[in-house]
């Protein structure tokens, strides 16, 4: 936006400008927290649920923000604090959203959105490794896929934006349909369906209805781009999009794996990819991610450079030789199962000492809470494990079926002063738990040098 004047802004935003700007540029990206308000960023005062974010509008100016855009009172209210472009807007997160619309048809990037119950944040960074060393490409940081997060990360795109890579969550019904229509996607992949946010939306039907909101919102002529043999979403594929459907039996799948080579045949075209991961989950991700790739126009090719988001996987080595596996952020009964499995084959790979895994409790799985956690027990079971460590009420449940050495701790703090003591050399341990659970604690412990 930087080349745009602050009228231009205010327009796109549908707020009125109610101050002379100091200059006609426009700004570098949106910030919502003041704190991070400096040269080239416009602070958007968000009503919260116990702030108003508008109050730190003089802040932000103060700091030296390009602007501000925030409710009327709070906008006259910043007048005197510093020079800046002040925008007057009643609602300004739906402000946020318009804006971050405009931005996008300004910049004319392809557009991929990335949803599902599991492996959308990895599917995300395997876009990301693929396209950007054909495209100038941006991708969602963090967690920033929420009606919030999304805006923000688009207008954060630079100016020359070839494909954008848009990770969108979902927390109900409703929400998916929200982000499509402020992105704008030209293709949609939908990683998995699987029992997440149970509590809210009651059965995996409805997860899948929810989910095809992206599919839905898609333009004719757009790609979606769906798991092979995902009959939940079969009511609502639509003939005037293209459904690519990756994995097993798919149009796009894996042929052959020779050590760190995978070929594989999207719709009989041969692409060969050489990777440094050995997850069987992160293979099928990547099947997804070649199908949106090709759909922009890129073919991958040659040796894929691929950076994890934080707590998404990756591999430390601890002194003492423990392998950590910090996938900490996130946690569901499907994503637990595959890390298990993943877990194993690590151990058997590196011919460890034990497995261990510190998992803690799966949230919002509703009525079934208990049995999704009991299964994850007897998974674990049959995945060989050798010490569980559970955190959390539910995740207790999970030792119900483990006949291996089992320690249970209420929270994180507890597993942090435990977990560091019970390692051993040459052990593979794995760190898994929803977010609420915060098992970051434990891989801090062990990655000060606690362990061994």
């Amino acid at each position: 936006m930087k080349r745009w004047t602050p009228q231009k802004v205010a327009d796109a935003a549908g707020a009125r400008l109610i101050a002379r700007p100091p200059s006609d540029g426009g700004p570098e990206l949106a910030v919502i927290d003041s704190r991070d308000a400096g040269a080239g960023a416009l602070f958007v005062g968000l009503r919260g649920a116990n702030v108003d974010g508008g109050r730190f509008a003089g802040q932000a100016l103060a700091a030296g923000a390009w602007g501000i855009l925030t409710t009327p009172e709070h906008a006259e209210a910043a007048r005197c604090a510093a020079p800046g472009v002040l925008l007057a807007v009643g609602d300004p997160l739906k402000a946020l959203q318009d804006l971050a619309t405009a931005w996008r048809r300004e910049l004319g990037a392809r557009v991929i959105g990335v949803t599902g119950s599991t492996g959308k944040t990895t599917t995300k960074d395997l876009l990301l490794a693929l396209l950007a060393p054909h495209r100038r490409t941006v991708a969602s940081r963090a967690n920033l896929n929420t009606e919030i997060g999304l805006p923000l990360e688009i207008l954060s795109a630079p100016d020359g934006t070839e494909v954008l890579v848009l990770e969108m969550a979902m927390r109900g019904a409703g929400q998916i349909g929200e982000l499509t229509s402020i992105a704008e996607p030209e293709v949609g992949v939908i990683v998995s369906i699987g029992p997440v946010h149970l509590e809210l939306l009651g059965t995996i039907e409805a997860i899948a209805a929810a989910k095809a909101e992206l599919v839905a919102g898609l333009p004719a002529g757009a790609t979606a781009v769906i798991p092979a043999g995902e009959g939940l979403l079969g009511p609502y594929l639509r003939e005037d999009v293209e459904i690519v459907r990756f994995g097993e039996g798919g149009d796009v799948r894996l042929n052959r794996m020779d050590g760190n080579l995978l070929e594989i045949d999207a719709r009989g075209q041969p692409i060969t990819l050489e990777v440094a991961f050995t997850q069987a989950h992160l293979r099928t991700n990547l099947l997804a991610a070649v199908a949106a790739a090709l759909a922009v126009g890129v073919t991958p090719e040659g040796r894929i450079e691929l950076v994890l988001s934080p707590g998404r996987g990756q591999r430390t080595v601890l002194p003492g030789g423990v392998t950590l596996i910090d996938d900490c952020y996130n946690a569901n009964p499907m994503s637990m199962r595959a890390a298990l499995d993943d877990l194993a084959q690590t151990a058997e790979r590196s011919a460890a000492t034990r497995t261990v895994a510190v998992l803690g409790d799966m949230l919002e799985l509703g009525a079934e809470e208990r049995r999704f956690h009991v299964e994850i027990g007897q998974h674990a079971q049959e995945t060989g494990l050798d010490v569980l460590i559970t955190v959390g009420p539910l995740a207790a449940a999970m030792a119900d079926r483990f006949e291996g050495e089992a320690h249970s701790v209420a929270d994180a703090g507890e597993a942090a002063a435990l977990v560091p003591a019970l390692l051993q050399p040459g052990d593979v341990a794995l760190i898994k738990a929803s977010r609420g659970v915060g098992l970051e604690l434990v891989c801090k412990a062990l990655s000060a040098g606690v362990a061994c």
